[in-house]
């Protein structure tokens, strides 16, 4: 840079160092101004204005501009000005290679860890520790906090098992209420359906649907949410399936509650002559075996057999909940018989209890299954992959060399929970007895086939029998998938609430438990009494 001053020192030019190009030209008015001061000037210019780029460029770059004080900018830029870098970022450094050390090595087992972060400030300040048994304390008590986190998941998992399998005050109340009610009131006790509409139950005419279940209040919410939603609700006809024990509750509850104009009939399977140690002979061995009866009845904490440290939550809740009794009732069974207990009926459509029916399923009749026996929703292909990602891999164990032999881990699964079954297809084939065959192996094997319930021996025995059906008909998840879309809900024509998370139960999830609980008679007597829901 060069300064120029002409002969009159009117004129001063800042220039290049090659000459040729004027950075600056200045013209000065002698009259006011002296050129002693205008050159003073220029030369105080010439020397700041370096520096003054500089720190502008600073304070651009590294957001001192947030400053708001002098004595911050100056804390900010001294050290940049005197050439030191900063001390913090050199720290990090030396404190990340350090942890890198730290963890590939094992914490000690006598190493004391502090309790909490204020006992951890606090040893620091009277003890100076090397910067590696820093990082080997800091390791210690994340992995510390990790484990109890995990037991604390699993023991808040063990207590929804629990939860899950138990039988709601309220529940156990009204089908007690109900029982002494069929005992003391004829009206309860009344022929369902009356004479006159007997023949009706095995018209084919008409749309029948079945339930097999011991909950007298998850039976209602079906029947009604069907009835309500149904365009012609003359033409429905409810076979209700339930146990011995609950069998004068629930005719109770549909004698005093009746639906017309639909019609519903209540059966105890020990109505069904059928149903023999003959003809259901696995279920009989299943019962009464010893090792069955451990593992569904025994001690589930001991029983699920899991390493805390090294098995994901989601796997330790799908072991508790393969070990639910209800896997060993004969009502969950039941659907496998279907068409010997119903012989004159040619379709119909089973319903489980843990469902609501928000569309009228009449077109489901109207549906072609192609000659095969069982319209279901396939469980492998949708947007959520936990609940629609479903294969034969999830629920068989392929390191048995019979499950891999005879099936494909990549198969597509199918639901349980709302299926049309064409019984006449259905008797054309060897269902029931493949069926019975696998359990036998099961059984045989000591339950290391599968460990889930029904639907495993279904997935087998109905395989090359399934006609997919439209998703849109059937939405599953709802007791296990807190995160389900309310929209896609509200657009599903049958909502399954299977998991543990029922909707008549604390432990439901309360955004959704609505859609279930709009169909619950809330003004009857022995609701209130039982103090459903409250």
């Amino acid at each position: 840079m060069q300064l120029h001053f002409s002969h009159s020192m009117r004129s001063i030019t800042i220039s290049s160092n090659n000459g040729f190009t004027d950075l600056m030209k200045i013209k000065v008015a002698a009259r006011h101004i002296s050129y002693r001061t205008i050159f003073h000037t220029i030369l105080i210019l010439a020397f700041l204005l370096p520096f003054v780029f500089i720190l502008t460029a600073l304070v651009t770059l590294e957001g001192v501009n947030k400053c708001s004080s002098i004595d911050c900018l100056g804390r900010r830029l001294g050290p940049k000005l005197l050439g030191r870098g900063d001390d913090s970022e050199r720290f990090l450094r030396d404190f990340s290679m350090v942890l890198e050390q730290v963890n590939s090595e094992e914490v000690p087992d006598d190493l004391q860890l502090p309790e909490n972060f204020e006992q951890l400030i606090s040893e620091m300040k009277s003890n100076k520790y090397k910067a590696k048994e820093f990082g080997l304390i800091l390791k210690g008590m994340m992995e510390r906090s990790e484990r109890e986190i995990r037991e604390s998941k699993f023991q808040e998992l063990m207590n929804k098992h629990f939860a899950a399998t138990s039988i709601p005050k309220g529940i156990h109340c009204l089908s007690l209420r109900l029982t002494d009610e069929y005992s003391s009131n004829a009206h309860a006790r009344k022929q369902l359906p009356s004479p006159e509409l007997l023949p009706i139950l095995s018209d084919n005419s008409y749309h029948h649907f079945i339930v097999s279940t011991d909950n007298i209040l998850a039976a209602s919410v079906v029947v009604t949410s069907a009835i309500q939603s149904s365009l012609r609700p003359e033409k429905i006809v409810f076979h209700v399936i339930t146990d011995k024990k609950t069998y004068a509750g629930m005719h109770s509850w549909f004698a005093l509650n009746p639906v017309s104009p639909s019609i519903v009939e209540v059966k105890g399977i020990h109505h069904f002559d059928w149903l023999t140690r003959d003809n259901v002979p696995v279920l009989e061995a299943m019962e009464n075996h010893n090792g069955v009866r451990n593992y569904y009845h025994g001690n589930h904490v001991a029983g699920a057999n899991v390493n805390v440290s090294v098995t994901s939550p989601r796997v330790f809740a799908s072991k508790l909940q393969a070990r639910s009794p209800k896997y060993i009732s004969l009502l969950n069974h039941i659907r496998i018989y279907l068409p010997e207990l119903f012989p004159n009926l040619d379709k119909v459509v089973f319903l489980d209890d843990d469902i609501v029916i928000q569309r009228d399923l009449l077109p489901l009749w109207d549906i072609d299954l192609g000659g095969k026996v069982n319209g279901a929703v396939e469980t492998c292909k949708g947007e959520d992959s936990w609940v629609m990602g479903k294969r034969f891999k999830i629920y068989f164990n392929f390191s048995h060399p019979l499950v891999a032999k005879n099936l494909d881990p990549e198969e597509c699964a199918w639901a349980f929970g709302m299926n049309i079954f064409d019984l006449r297809a259905w008797r054309k084939t060897d269902i029931r007895e493949t069926y019975h065959s696998w359990l036998k192996e099961n059984l045989n094997s000591n339950l290391s086939l599968w460990k889930l319930g029904t639907l495993p021996p279904a997935l087998i025995a109905f395989r090359g029998q399934i006609h997919p059906i439209d998703p849109s008909w059937h939405m599953l998840g709802l007791g296990y998938q807190k995160n389900t879309s309310i929209q896609s809900v509200k657009k599903a024509a049958v909502i399954h609430y299977n998991g543990q998370s029922k909707p008549w139960l604390e432990i439901g999830f309360d955004h959704l438990r609505p859609f279930w609980s709009k169909y619950v008679n809330y003004s009857n007597d022995f609701v209130k009494n039982c103090h459903i829901m409250e």
